[in-house]
């Protein structure tokens, strides 16, 4: 009779685990760093063994590469990403290569041609998604990839990171409401990306906790650019009964809103009181500096890298049964409200 029994999944983590050593030093060890102890690599080589585990051969590639495609590389938040990957991936001895191109939806038809003969060992794609004919492609030359921030909702068997952006919505226009302001106009992002739409969702559930139904008239779609930040906001000051208050669906476009009021004459936050979502490094440093909801970018972008490091663990550091499954395939990062000088107490 077939014995169908699996052979049993470690992953980097269960080392990291077992050893009580951190999954960096793990990873290190294994791709033979000579900044690690020697007892602290005896200590998992012993592990190792225990499990049955063999190294990868002399003759694999020594230099690991991961490539991030972003649609454009023009702003601080695309920054924000790539600090943190280049942080994490020099923790496992990583390289780190960017692509700008596609849209928001897609890369470039061409890319994954172009990235397997760059032969670059995994990928994290920034908001796009792939077809399944693309995914299946990449899996069968054993590439992992993960979705940041993906466009819409990934499959089940797809590693994504993303930030909690229903709460972050909630919590920015609860902060406004506080203020005693009602009438709180918000600047989506693209309205099918899957962010904005929990962003908006989190905007009319704190409304109607307050008995408020959301004003189709206040609610405006941006792109996330400064630009398209200013036009909207231009669109929402103009009118008779403006609002009191802005929640901008990213600071890019909270920096729209800025411009916008200061064309208008309006002071923020005396007139304007403003809210953005990101909490990009220039937020702090805006006259007057921006409240906002923090999207921990950095965070993310290394929680992405490590997904990486555990997929590829599988196959070129450690040869064992293993699966996606295996892996914590979605990952979503908590947000916060970061209260600075643009928001106020409305008056009268």
């Amino acid at each position: 009779m077939r014995n169908t029994t699996k052979k049993a999944t470690v992953r980097l983590s269960d080392i990291a685990k077992e050893t009580g050593y951190s999954l960096s030093t793990v990873s290190k060890a294994l791709n033979g760093r000579a900044d690690v102890s020697e007892e602290t690599r005896q200590t998992i080589n012993a592990v190792l063994k225990r499990y049955g585990y063999s190294r990868k051969s002399a003759s694999a590639k020594s230099q690991r590469i991961i490539e991030i495609v972003f649609q454009d590389f023009d702003n601080v938040w695309a920054l924000e990403v790539l600090r943190g990957a280049i942080r994490e991936a020099k923790q496992h001895d990583l390289s780190i290569i960017t692509t700008e191109g596609g849209n928001r939806q897609h890369p470039d038809s061409s890319w994954i041609d172009n990235m397997l003969r760059r032969q670059a060992n995994g990928a994290i794609l920034v908001f796009s998604n792939l077809t399944r004919i693309e995914q299946n492609k990449l899996h069968s030359r054993g590439v992992p990839f993960v979705l940041f921030d993906p466009f819409g909702n990934p499959d089940l068997d797809t590693l994504s990171v993303h930030a909690d952006n229903w709460t972050g919505g909630v919590i920015a226009t609860r902060h406004l409401l506080a203020l005693g302001h009602t009438r709180i106009g918000i600047i989506t992002g693209p309205e099918e990306m899957m962010c904005s739409k929990a962003r908006l969702d989190g905007y009319t559930s704190a409304l109607a906790e307050h008995g408020i139904e959301a004003d189709p008239e206040l609610i405006t779609e941006g792109d996330f650019t400064t630009s398209g930040g200013y036009a909207q906001s231009i669109s929402l000051l103009k009118r008779p009964n403006r609002p009191t208050a802005i929640f901008a669906g990213s600071d890019l476009q909270a920096m729209g809103v800025y411009e916008a009021a200061r064309q208008l004459g309006l002071r923020i936050p005396e007139d304007l009181s403003v809210v953005g979502f990101d909490d990009v490094q220039t937020a702090a440093f805006l006259g007057p500096a921006l409240t906002t909801v923090r999207q921990p970018l950095q965070d993310m972008a290394r929680a992405a890298v490590r997904m990486l490091v555990e997929a590829l663990s599988t196959g070129d550091v450690i040869h064992t049964a293993h699966h996606h499954a295996d892996i914590a395939t979605h990952i979503i990062m908590p947000t916060s409200l970061v209260v600075r000088n643009s928001t106020q107490q409305l008056e009268g």
